[in-house]
């Protein structure tokens, strides 16, 4: 009997383990996935664990080629494709890249449809709810509509369908690591999942509104301090096209409605999860007039949110019509910045507000019809589905106007309600799959302007070089033709003369080509000088890393490999340069007399924001103290108002240290210049309790991975830069890729990203590459013409064949 009961209680502890680990876990605030998949030996993380050696399978057979496929794999374990067909190298890239990012391709485009809350839970619901509300999976419906049309969509197919044989030939055990932390199962990869990822890229990059804030600074401050505020731009900027083109083309002119179509009230709306500020990137190239060799040198980093794995994959595709090298983005075909056997091209995002809200007037409070142009307007209904892990189904009703989906709801003021126009709702007559494609194909400047002449959103500054000599840069996109002001405050959605006019013709869109300073760059400034004859807008462009590449660009010659690759890792802050003394100049004199070794230290400082660096450390934490004292009507209201500019801060100290603005309005006292930069300066000394922290530490930069493990992340990096130098470091963002190309008989690229080409973080290619981007150091690229070139860097060769 006694053994009995000993078995059964054994028998109901195992039982109990069993489904302890074969279920979720529910807390009050998250659900905790079920453990027992994670640690089964035979299917569990284990089988994640990659030995130094492992390599890919070498021979795959598939019904779905046409002929043969050879892949070399470099010692960092890039992939070298080789294929008589387009369709068959694209095949081949689609089941490559899954199988080294498929959560990541996964989890992305997950993101963007709003469908995380399936995998993780409650918590994700409302960031889902809100990617709906914006449209995004509606925008990457109508783009996959009007792709079908195109002569290339065949090409997707192929490149969705060598992913998908990838995912069929998968096991369990074989699955990435995070479906098994998060209890899931990879699925089909479809035409959709790539537009998906299309129009991420579209809202991190264009996705970007500010114009609740700007109405509520208008209403706030009246309409003279909003323009003494906002500038829309500044004396000392050095536009990408230079102020000296002329545009030699008749203006398409548009009448400036006499009714105010901008409504003047206030709206308290959270902009929830906006894109990140600083993503942006660098981008030059030097002809050859001012280079040691004479052959032109093509430069670009982009700057992004830092991820393990990394955003890009390095890859090579050669065919009978192209040889291009460079990044793709998993679960895009093609690559997407790079250079080929003529040409070299990198990208710079142009952040032109490209959307409009509208208030949206009801006719009753069920709100089933808004009116326009006098009359009442039914809206679309489109019921969104959620199947939200450890809940079940939501459901949730988007209303669609004229504009778009309503985007902005309020539960109190019906009048308040706001539809949501942006341009990557609408569906282009070629895809971005056509352009990259073109692009890739590309051999000189003609070539690359018509590959150009279709591509919409996201707006980009496609900087190119050739080999015969040229360099130009593009402000590539399509643009609104836009009303005084318009797209920068909330427009009256009950008239249809609210919205837009059409748009800038496309060969009217600002472009350089071999401009007589012999280069040209780019880094988020202003695309043209006031005298381009269109209006377009954005509240913040960048103010200090394009100038500091133009200064650095005018004043060299000779310029080597070496000086490129210097320069792309500047961490020389001119923000800083234009800053401080004005800081030092108002600072309290018993101030400097009772720190007078750290007012030397930064008196001496040379404004390089290098790793080690304390006076890098205190000036941003002054300067950031100084900001938030000066701008405390804004950072205190209690509706969300536009933030005042770093440059307008500057300008403030330079030009106007009598504002009223630098009075605090909740104190008694009236405070001005010297007093505001003198408590700043305590403020930012306080927080160190004594001792100033070296740059590094203070910034501590990080590659964070897609689920948020430190584990899988690397924290901490020793590596200076700061936001407004070119070599542009933030935490967890910052140059996601760095290319070097220049272009003379043979190609020489020089390239680096912060991850390493595999998704696994069991690999030995997870994260390879990090120290020697961190270390501002570089790869030469193995670019190969045929599959038997360069063997001594080749470790391994797959073959994809026709079963």
């Amino acid at each position: 009997m006694i053994r009995f009961i000993k078995f059964l209680i054994a028998l109901l502890i195992t039982g109990g383990l069993v489904y302890v680990l074969n279920n979720p876990i529910k807390t009050s605030s998250k659900t905790i996935p079920a453990i027992g998949p994670l640690i089964n030996p035979f299917s569990g993380f284990w089988q994640n664990a990659e030995a130094k050696g492992t390599l890919p399978i070498a021979e795959i057979s598939s019904t779905h080629l046409k002929g043969e496929v050879t892949v070399q794999y470099d010692d960092r374990l890039v992939p070298h494709i080789f294929a008589d067909d387009i369709s068959d190298a694209l095949y081949a890239q689609g089941y490559i890249t899954a199988s080294h990012r498929l959560f990541q391709m996964d989890i992305s485009t997950r993101a963007a449809s709003g469908r995380v809350s399936e995998v993780v839970g409650e918590r994700a619901l409302k960031n889902d709810m809100l990617k709906r509300r914006k449209g995004m999976l509606f925008a990457a419906e109508n783009a996959v509509e009007a792709w079908k049309d195109n002569e290339d969509y065949p090409l997707l197919l192929s490149y969705c369908q060598g992913v998908n044989d990838y995912i069929r030939s998968l096991d369990v055990k074989d699955y990435p690591l995070e479906y098994k932390i998060l209890g899931f199962e990879p699925e089909e990869w479809t035409p959709l999942k790539t537009a998906l990822f299309v129009k991420s890229m579209a809202e991190s990059l264009a996705g970007r509104h500010s114009d609740v804030e700007a109405t509520n600074s208008l209403v706030h401050f009246g309409e003279e301090k909003f323009n003494f505020l906002y500038p829309t731009y500044f004396e000392e900027q050095s536009p990408i096209i230079p102020e000296s083109v002329k545009w030699n083309f008749p203006v398409t002119q548009i009448e400036d409605d006499t009714t105010d179509n901008d409504v003047i009230s206030t709206f308290n709306y959270e902009y929830y999860n906006r894109p990140h500020a600083g993503n942006g990137s660098n981008n030059w190239a030097v002809a050859g007039s001012k280079t040691k060799s004479g052959n032109p040198i093509l430069c670009g980093d982009p700057h992004l949110g830092l991820s393990l794995p990394s955003i890009w994959y390095e890859m090579q595709i050669k065919t009978p019509e192209m040889n291009a090298y460079g990044v793709t983005l998993p679960g895009v075909p093609f690559v997407i910045i790079g250079f080929n056997d003529h040409i070299a091209w990198t990208q710079t995002n142009v952040g032109h507000d490209i959307s409009e809200l509208y208030n949206i007037k009801w006719k009753d409070e069920s709100k089933m019809e808004y009116l326009l142009d006098g009359e009442y307007k039914k809206v679309d209904l489109k019921i969104e589905e959620y199947q939200v892990k450890g809940k079940g189904l939501v459901k949730d009703t988007v209303r669609y106007t004229v504009w778009g989906p309503l985007r902005y709801e309020s539960d109190t003021e019906m009048d308040k309600d706001l539809a949501y126009q942006w341009l990557a709702h609408q569906a282009s007559t070629k895809s971005e799959i056509t352009t990259f494609y073109e692009l890739n194909k590309a051999k000189n400047y003609d070539e690359y302007y018509q590959a150009l002449q279709t591509y919409n959103v996201p707006a980009q500054n496609y900087a190119f070089a050739s080999k015969e000599g040229d360099v130009a840069i593009r402000v590539t996109g399509q643009f609104p033709l836009l009303e005084e002001n318009q797209g920068r405050f909330v427009r009256d959605g009950s008239k249809s003369s609210s919205g837009w006019k059409g748009f800038i013709p496309k060969d009217h869109i600002p472009i350089v080509k071999n401009p007589s300073r012999g280069y040209i760059s780019s880094a988020n400034q202003h695309s043209t000088a006031p005298n381009y004859p269109y209006r377009y807008h954005r509240e913040k462009f960048e103010a200090f890393r394009g100038r500091t590449a133009n200064l650095f660009l005018d004043t060299m010659n000779n310029i080597t490999i070496d000086d490129m690759k210097a320069l792309q890792n500047s961490n020389y802050d001119l923000k800083a340069a234009e800053a401080l003394p004005l800081m030092l100049m108002h600072l309290d004199s018993a101030i400097i007399k009772e720190n007078s070794d750290i007012i030397k230290m930064m008196e001496s400082w040379n404004c390089y924001a290098d790793a080690d660096s304390k006076a890098t450390t205190l000036f941003n934490a002054w300067f950031s103290q100084i900001h938030n004292l000066i701008w405390d009507e804004i950072n205190n209201s209690e509706l969300p108002l536009l933030p005042a500019s770093t440059i307008r801060t500057i300008h403030l100290m330079r030009d106007t240290p009598e504002s009223e603005f630098f009075d605090i309005t909740k104190t008694p006292e009236t405070e001005n210049i010297k007093s505001i930069v003198s408590s700043a300066f305590k403020n930012a000394m306080d927080k160190f309790e004594g001792e100033i922290p070296a740059w590094k530490d203070y910034q501590k930069p990080s590659i964070i991975s897609l689920i948020r493990q430190p584990a899988f992340s690397r924290l901490n990096l020793n590596t200076g830069g700061v936001e407004s130098a070119l070599n542009s470091i933030k935490p967890a963002h910052g140059p996601s890729w760095r290319q070097i190309i220049e272009l003379g008989d043979e190609m020489k690229a020089y390239v680096a990203y912060p991850g390493g080409q595999s998704g696994n973080p069991g690999s030995v290619y997870y994260d390879n590459f990090v120290d020697t981007w961190t270390a501002g150091k570089y790869y030469e690229a193995v670019f190969m013409k045929s599959p038997q070139d360069a063997e001594r860097f080749i470790i391994s060769t797959q073959v994809f064949k026709k079963k």
